[in-house]
């Protein structure tokens, strides 16, 4: 039955063919991506050899438009944020001016499934074709995408494998003690003929500086303006300094000579996200390792300044080595620093307690002018060193066993243990519960039980670890402040910053005139201070 429809065929004006077809009128615009992951020379050997070959081959093709060799050297292709030659040939694809794209196989393209699949597609709405020649893929094929999927899982996993078999031989090597420092943003040191750091001097020189005026009261970000200001050069050579630069140069054990390993570890292969080791994985502490540019004694005192400006409320701004060193002993405030009667024939530098006027609180604790501060402290130390064989005497005795640790270190290991044990177990569970379907509420009570525990034992981990660091810290403070003391056989004639610095923790000043200096040990001295400022701003002001 004649129905009288009629229908008329429309030509196709475009292949949507794959590139194996031969019979597109039209020249095909062909571009080509090349990629070596490492700038070593035997890979630049292959980079250039690839991108001469795609050249040749695309332009010895009668049907090819050569368009250009996009190419990335010295990238890894574990994800496409980095790599400029690749986004740029993809945009270009994108804006109509590629039509094939060749490139040597799927791990070349990208070692991430989900970055190759998701570019692929991107490309097919277009009608952009890639042609992978090892797997012999092209992706316009009805077999293209399961092909490129599978293919990419696998290139996928080849780059997992390798990313392990790198981290494992990182972790051996810390395991062996082998101690690596980027040198081209490390101040102070060189690679060795032995391959271990060897000393800058020129550089030792203004760690030393940082150091030194670190003890004296000055901040990081002070350091840092006059270092900017006398124009010597960062770490990583630029001119301008940081504060977070100075105090990471304060904070690094390496400058003492030793090597804490694995800081850092890589969260995820694909992304290479690093995130800092807060004891998911081992880290190793290597002592001596390298020469020390810094004594570990001048190191420690560092480190125990940064805690007691902390404990100060954040004491950021020290303008001098008394700044949170002194405190009012009847309100708990801090001392601070003040010019009184400038100008005057009684101009002088006075410290009183920094809440002496707040709130219409009223401290009775005195004034006192920073020279009867310093002679104080000489006074009192070097009743300390006539005293000092009964001291150092004690502590060859008792140091050891005030600072024993070894009950908390035994209870971290068994801690350890358990954690282990636990984390085992958590994985059994989650193993048995992806192969059969278990009941979901029996299995998160399982696992919420698991990882309760988990958390306590790591909470009673951290408190031993700092009751380690304590012990650590009163060991260091100590054997710092005997130190300080064998090296005075003679009384101090006048005020030292180091030494203060070195033998005090804090002065107390109470309303009396009486003051209570408490030493780097522990020891307790009272003494008396003279409140002359006090007295003379009474009859001043009557």
């Amino acid at each position: 039955m004649n129905t009288g429809r009629e229908i008329t065929v429309i030509p196709a004006t475009a292949p949507r063919f794959s590139a194996q077809w031969q019979g597109a009128v039209t020249k095909r615009r062909v571009a080509a991506y090349a990629r070596v992951s490492t700038e070593k020379e035997e890979q630049q050997t292959s980079y250039k050899a690839q991108v001469e070959y795609y050249t040749d081959r695309i332009k010895i093709n009668p049907e090819w438009f050569f368009v250009e060799v996009y190419a990335d050297e010295g990238i890894s292709a574990t994800n496409t944020k980095k790599r400029e030659g690749f986004k740029r040939m993809i945009a270009d694809a994108l804006d109509g001016k590629i039509d094939l794209i060749l490139t040597k196989s799927v791990s070349r393209f990208a070692r991430n499934t989900v970055d190759t699949l998701t570019t692929v597609r991107k490309l097919k709405e277009k009608g952009v074709e890639v042609f992978f020649e090892k797997e012999n893929i092209y992706t316009l094929d009805s077999k293209g995408e399961l092909l490129i999927t599978i293919m990419s899982s696998l290139a996928q996993e080849e780059s997992r494998s390798m990313s392990e078999n790198i981290t494992w031989g990182k972790r051996k090597s810390f395991s062996d003690g082998n101690v690596t420092l980027s040198y081209k943003r490390f101040l102070g040191y060189e690679k060795g003929a032995d391959k271990l750091p060897q000393i800058v001097e020129s550089e030792a020189v203004i760690v030393r500086r940082i150091y030194n005026e670190f003890l004296e009261g000055k901040t990081p970000y002070n350091i840092a303006l006059r270092l900017t200001a006398e124009e010597i050069p960062t770490p990583g050579g630029f001119a301008n300094w940081r504060g977070h630069t100075v105090q990471s140069i304060l904070t690094n054990e390496k400058y003492k000579g030793d090597a804490i390993l694995q800081k850092t570890f890589t969260v995820d292969f694909l992304t290479k996200q690093k995130k800092v080791n807060e004891g998911e994985v081992p880290q190793y502490y290597i002592e001596h390792s390298h020469p020390a540019i810094i004594r570990p004694e001048v190191y420690e005192m560092v480190q125990e300044e940064f805690r007691r400006r902390e404990e100060a409320g954040g004491h950021t701004v020290c303008v001098s080595v008394f700044s949170g060193r002194i405190i009012c002993g009847e309100c708990g405030g801090y001392y601070g620093r003040k010019m009184w009667h400038t100008g005057s024939n009684y101009q002088a530098m006075v410290w009183h307690c920094n809440n002496k006027y707040a709130e219409r609180k009223y401290c009775t604790t005195p004034t006192l002018k920073e020279d009867a501060i310093k002679k104080a402290f000489v006074d009192a130390f070097n009743s300390m060193i006539s005293n000092k064989a009964k001291i150092i005497a004690k502590y060859d005795k008792t140091l050891d066993t005030i600072t024993d640790d070894s009950a908390y270190k035994t209870e971290t290991e068994k801690i350890d243990l358990q954690c282990s044990e636990i984390v085992t177990l958590t994985e059994k569970l989650i193993a048995a519960n992806a192969r059969s379907q278990t009941e979901q509420r029996d299995y998160n009570e399982k696992y919420n039980a698991y990882l309760e525990q988990y958390q306590k034992l790591q909470t009673r981990r951290r408190e031993l670890s700092s009751a380690i660091a304590m012990c650590a810290a009163k060991r260091v403070q100590i054997t710092g402040f005997l130190a300080e003391l064998r090296k005075h056989d003679a009384p101090l004639l006048e005020f030292d910053e180091r030494v203060w610095q070195a033998a005090l923790h804090h002065m107390k000043i109470f309303s009396d005139c009486k003051v209570l200096f408490v030493f780097r040990d522990g020891t307790e001295l009272p003494w008396t201070v003279d409140c002359g400022v006090r007295k003379y701003a009474k009859t001043k002001h009557q």
